[in-house]
């Protein structure tokens, strides 16, 4: 009997800074399959030097796009990297193991996440520890959410021992950049789901995630990155409500149109709960 296959996949959009990176830490498997939001810079040219399984296709938002891209793969174990990830040797044969040993009964693998950030590691505050299941059988899992997506699997479900490997922003600026387009996107999904901003939201959400954060978790022992990372947070927390207000009152009369799936919500790579409620 021939051991069971892996497939990698992968969702990109402007991400010609990591994607290289990515993709040769996973050259090991035995599939990529990228799809693309139609990128402007170099990121398809780089990733057709890795794979010929690229597809382009208009951004329907991260559940949909993910699960189209696993959907297109054709091995019966996905794992799914995003453009400014990678996966370590360490982790590499660690899922080797587990895809040769069909997972030993277990049909999913949470994976825990490092994070690299202002020339350091994160290990404290919101940004650690950070998990979600990353490898799992294709026919026993399924995206669902919105903009925090993750996959829920039918079954069993473990963790591995390494960590993959996250590198998000390229510095300050493109931190707040993508706070101020996912907090847009956050308060759409909350005005559709038929919530509303109060002023406390707006007077004590930030406040109880420094409190969380910054001393419950100790983000305060990364120093400067951290310091920045929970001032981030913060800023993103209250411009989400404030974004949510302004859906709710400062549209006038009339029906409320959220500019959903537009360019600015398109990802440069998924982000986890770093930034939530």
């Amino acid at each position: 009997m021939s051991e069971p296959k892996l497939s990698v996949y992968m969702i990109t959009y402007n991400n010609e800074r990591t994607v290289r990176k990515a993709l040769e830490s996973v050259t090991w498997a035995d599939e990529v399959v990228i799809v693309d939001s139609f990128s402007d810079d170099k990121t398809v040219e780089i990733c057709r030097e890795f794979t010929d399984r690229v597809f382009q296709r208009k951004w329907p938002g991260f559940r949909d796009q993910y699960q189209h891209a696993a959907d297109l793969t054709s091995h019966p174990w996905v794992l799914f990297v995003d453009a400014d990830e990678e996966i370590p040797g360490e982790l590499a044969q660690e899922i080797r193991r587990i895809v040769n040993a069909n997972g030993n009964g277990t049909d999913g693998f949470i994976v825990h996440r490092r994070t690299y950030f202002m020339g350091k590691w994160i290990r404290y505050g919101g940004w650690y520890p950070d998990c979600e299941v990353r490898l799992y059988q294709r026919d026993k899992g399924r995206w669902e959410g919105g903009l925090f997506a993750k996959v829920a699997v039918r079954g069993k479900v473990d963790s591995l021992i390494h960590p993959y490997l996250h590198y998000p922003y390229r510095d300050i600026s493109e931190q707040i950049q993508r706070a101020d387009r996912y907090s847009r996107t956050a308060a759409e999904e909350m005005f559709q789901d038929g919530k509303r901003c109060r002023l406390l939201d707006l007077l004590f959400r930030p406040f109880f995630r420094f409190i969380k954060e910054y001393l419950f978790k100790s983000g305060f022992r990364d120093g400067v990155p951290g310091l920045v990372i929970i001032t981030t947070t913060m800023f993103y927390v209250f411009m989400k409500y404030a974004k949510l207000w302004e859906l709710t009152h400062a549209a006038g009369p009339g029906p409320v149109s959220p500019g959903r799936n537009t360019p600015e919500a398109t990802p440069a790579g998924k982000e986890s709960e770093h930034a939530s409620s």
